[in-house]
């Protein structure tokens, strides 16, 4: 039994602090995304290619990390993170002409990512638990795990395109802060303690037979975590990819204006989970419910931005985007915590994520299929989808888990 010791009810800031400069690192790439654009030392395939790989790795760090800090310890995998975020704000700053670079650290910056939502977000949990933290209530592991790395990217994209934008040296500066911020980070978390109680012991079975967690199967992680996961960057990347693509013609400074976007986005994401508990409540259909019909709203807010070229209208856009952003991952991570038992959380979570990647895919397919279907056209049947899903979950999300 591991028992607390005194000062230990702060030490889940400490891991969420690690968190959010992971998360700050992991997302500065996007609003730099029309610097090297511009900069034309890649071609755009390549450039859009990036977000591939750094979709690539974020999948493996959720679907390795997750077992293996179930199987070895939440510290073993947490305590390696933030450096390997800094390797590859290291690679990408030197990688701005250099295509092996870049690409590196795109993957290890996905990498670090994927392990800090897994190995961190279940260590956070567990740390926001009455026996380390006498103040947490049974939302707060994933209310603090949510806004930690929600604060994260929206902030790192934010400084990232304004210093890109009118700061010097714009391909480097950025990570180079990264690098400094999460350095001076770095010694909070080296003092927390294990909270895998079975971490040391004796484990039957192979590592491979982690990755099947089981519970993945319950119904209710299928039929409401499940669908609520694709909209959490799906509606992110939306907001912060799509609709500045759009507008890029309308507006003085694009880059800036990205960042803006990822700023409204994830701001308002992040300050909607600030009442999660109360929104979600405790496993029924309100949460899911509410998730999905400001999902709804902000993608047919957002069909109509290429119709008329509104900066109002965009930023309105991005408010419902990032609602849905907020209320989709706080929704979803609740499920997860809820059905998982602790030798399954962070696979479970590993995989609930993995499903919130697949929304990062929704800029490569519009993109794809502009041309054949108009942008107001993709939008809207984006909206009718989510309809779809709200319908589903009147039924699905019916009953809370036993």
């Amino acid at each position: 039994m591991v028992r607390a010791r005194k000062g230990e009810q702060h030490a889940w800031l400490a891991v969420a602090l690690s968190m959010f400069a992971v998360a700050w690192g992991g997302n500065e790439f996007t609003p730099l995304l029309v610097l090297y654009k511009q900069h034309g030392s890649f071609s755009n395939l390549f450039i859009d290619a990036m977000l591939i790989t750094y979709a690539i790795g974020v999948g493996a760090g959720l679907l390795a990390a997750g077992p293996m800090s179930d199987r070895y310890g939440r510290r073993a995998l947490m305590l390696p993170t933030p450096l390997v975020a800094v390797a590859a704000s290291t690679c990408i700053a030197y990688g701005e002409d250099a295509a092996t670079l870049m690409a590196i650290g795109r993957f290890l910056s996905g990498l670090a990512v994927g392990m800090a939502m897994t190995a961190g977000g279940s260590w956070l949990k567990e740390l926001s638990t009455p026996r380390f933290d006498p103040t947490a209530k049974p939302s707060s592991g994933a209310k603090r795990a949510s806004m930690a790395l929600t604060a994260g990217f929206g902030l790192g994209a934010g400084v990232a395109g304004v210093l890109a934008q009118w700061g010097p040296i714009p391909g480097q500066l950025a990570y180079a802060l990264h690098i400094l911020l999460t350095i001076a980070l770095y010694p909070l978390i080296i003092k927390v303690p294990e909270t895998r109680q079975s971490a040391h012991l004796n484990i039957k079975g192979s590592w491979l037979n982690d990755i099947a967690v089981p519970t993945a199967r319950d119904r209710r992680f299928l039929t409401v975590a499940v669908p609520l996961a694709p909209w959490v960057f799906g509606c992110g990347f939306t907001a912060y990819a799509i609709l500045p693509t759009l507008m890029r013609d309308s507006v003085t400074y694009p880059i800036a204006f990205t960042a803006l976007l990822c700023v409204v986005t994830l701001g308002v994401g992040f300050l909607i989970q600030q009442p999660g508990p109360t929104i979600v409540g405790d496993g029924g259909r309100r949460g899911p419910l509410l998730a999905m019909t400001v999902t709804i709203i902000g993608m047919a807010l957002a069909a109509l931005v290429p119709l008329n070229h509104s900066i109002t209208l965009t930023l309105i856009a991005c408010v419902f985007l990032g609602l849905s952003y907020g209320l989709c991952v706080f929704t979803g991570l609740s499920e997860v915590q809820r059905i998982a038992p602790p030798n399954d959380l962070a696979g479970l979570m590993g995989l609930f994520y993995c499903c919130t990647y697949v929304g990062m895919i929704f800029p490569a397919i519009l993109t794809k299929l502009d041309g054949t279907f108009t942008y107001p056209q993709m939008l809207g049947f984006g909206a009718a989808v989510a309809t779809l899903i709200l319908l589903a979950l009147i039924k699905t999300a019916k009953k809370q888990t036993a």
